[in-house]
């Protein structure tokens, strides 16, 4: 009888194991939030994402996932690029719209490998690591600009293809100490495009060179072409392999990453400009046709299908955040280099307190606290404690872009106001009530509109008569992000608690998706 009821049981765990899910769906795009210029490779049956951050501190996230669909970052590969007055915001100096672009992410020989350029240094990077999920690599520099560079290791070679409109083949030192030889043109972008061919990623698949480059003829959208060749220094033949518009968008889909499955599926991850909220990716299947990879449905981006891989994880590359950890949770990155000892998450247990330093205004203010919004439509709020704010003090939350609209707290000699602003004018100006007060940016990505709130008490809350339309400008490059932020307009002041920050996705009306 015992014997019965083991078999019988086994049979049901074997039952319930075959119910459960094999596959993954896939709703494009992947999380509606700014994550550009993507690489992504698999070790294993890990796959790990690159993207851009340009200007913000630290840099070059590295994100995971066991599906394709949900991600979340693990770690970043630098804490900032360099000590000088560009990410110290001295001088009148930036990174704003320059910083790190479109990595090239691999793994050889058991280290893990990032190539890119920052164009305020006109440098290439290249940073490595045996631990992919321990932040802040170590790091070679080549006092040259590749740029959008797809890097390739070959036969104890080390190769980049890069450039814009003129592709070009580059062998580097296998120490990645300069460069051997000299740059040699594969490949040029015919008449007809606005864009140029750029944002390379190089592979070797089979008998096969592959240079995938994004373009945008004109009269058309933005295109993912592919470039191949059976000698690595060509000649390469084209085939344009993703174009259309999508989901109800002109902007087409197209740059990044072409990788496999353990089950030996192909997929590729492409991003589409989006607006305000940024550049966005997508998942697209990827079918071999004559040795050419083709995506979406036979060529064009779709927005929903299955991945032949069982669900797992979940996507936090954005949270909200109570503020009671001692470190830093790994979804926000500071504008610029922050100033060590000016912040801390243990001054007051349970706050993310900013002390307040010189500024003209948010744009040069240190300590800048910044995490990506998410569309269709979100809320992001702040509970922010102004007892300590001195004369001359500004503290709140901005809608970060050049073009951007704040909330905050300001004192001057005779006491504090909430005040409203945008990028152009003062908004509302008021006494504040009391020490304590909550800060809310709604922001709708369909109509790329933001408007801004304040309550007492955190549930009954006082609409602004105001909304900006939000523009995303090439000037800082990259998605709105909610800022939290403290500065002095007069000299050093004093400090901002914030007890917690909210951000929940919304629908377009309103509802939780």
């Amino acid at each position: 009888m015992k014997r019965i009821l083991t078999i019988a049981l086994a049979a049901a765990v074997l039952g319930a194991c075959s119910s459960a899910p094999k596959t993954t769906v896939c709703v494009n795009p992947l999380t509606y939030t700014d994550i550009p210029d993507n690489d992504v490779i698999r070790v294993g049956d890990d796959f790990y994402m690159i993207s851009t951050t340009m200007y913000f501190c630290p840099g070059a996230p590295i994100m995971h996932s066991k599906d394709l669909v949900h991600w979340s970052i693990v770690s970043y590969v630098y804490d900032f690029l360099e000590d000088d007055d560009i990410y110290n915001l001295r001088e009148g100096r930036n990174a704003y719209g320059k910083g790190q672009w479109a990595a090239s992410l691999k793994y050889h020989d058991g280290e893990f490998y990032a190539l890119f350029i920052a164009n305020d240094q006109r440098k290439t990077y290249i940073y490595h690591t045996d631990d992919i999920n321990r932040s802040y690599w170590d790091r070679y520099v080549i006092d040259r600009p590749f740029h959008d560079a797809g890097l390739l290791f070959e036969d104890g070679h080390v190769y980049v293809a890069w450039g814009n409109r003129s592709i070009f083949l580059t062998e580097l030192e296998p120490d990645f100490s300069g460069v051997r030889g000299e740059d040699k043109l594969i490949f040029s972008t015919p008449q007809g495009y606005m864009l140029g061919d750029e944002g390379s990623h190089f592979y070797h698949i089979g008998d096969w060179y592959y240079v995938l480059t994004i373009n945008w003829p004109m009269g058309g959208v933005r295109t993912e072409t592919c470039w191949r060749s059976k000698s690595l220094e060509g000649p390469y033949e084209s085939r344009d392999i993703l174009q259309g518009a999508f989901d109800g968008r002109g902007d087409g889909v197209a740059q990044g990453a072409i990788f496999d499955t353990p089950k030996g599926d192909w997929y590729a991850i492409m991003f589409q400009d989006h607006g305000a909220v940024g550049r966005i990716p997508t998942l697209q299947p990827l079918a071999w046709v004559d040795g050419w990879p083709v995506l979406g449905d036979n060529g064009v981006p779709v927005k929903e299908f299955e991945v032949n891989l069982p669900e797992s994880g979940e996507n936090r590359v954005w949270a909200s955040d109570e503020f009671d950890s001692s470190s830093l949770d790994l979804v926000w990155q500071w504008n610029h280099k922050p100033l060590d000892g000016k912040w801390s998450l243990t001054d007051r247990e349970g706050f993310m307190r900013i002390y307040s330093e010189p500024a003209t205004g948010i744009f040069d203010a240190r300590n800048v606290l910044t995490q990506r919004t998410v569309g269709p439509a979100c809320e992001s709020a702040v509970s922010l404690d102004a007892t300590a704010l001195k004369a001359g003090d500004h503290a709140g939350i901005c809608a970060f872009q050049s073009h951007f609209c704040a909330i905050e707290v300001e004192c001057d000699a005779d006491g504090r106001y909430l005040v409203a602003r945008d990028y152009e004018k003062e908004i509302l100006r008021t006494g504040l009530e009391g020490d304590k007060i909550c800060l809310r940016i709604s922001y709708d990505f369909n109509s790329d509109t933001a408007t801004l709130s304040y309550s007492y008490d955190g549930e009954e809350w006082n609409c602004i008569g105001y909304a900006l339309q939000m523009r995303y400008t090439l000037d800082f490059f990259t998605g709105y992000r909610t800022a939290l932020y403290c500065y002095n307009t007069e000299s050093e002041g004093g400090y901002a608690d914030f007890d917690w920050f909210r951000q929940n996705q919304r629908s377009s009306r309103g509802q939780t998706p």
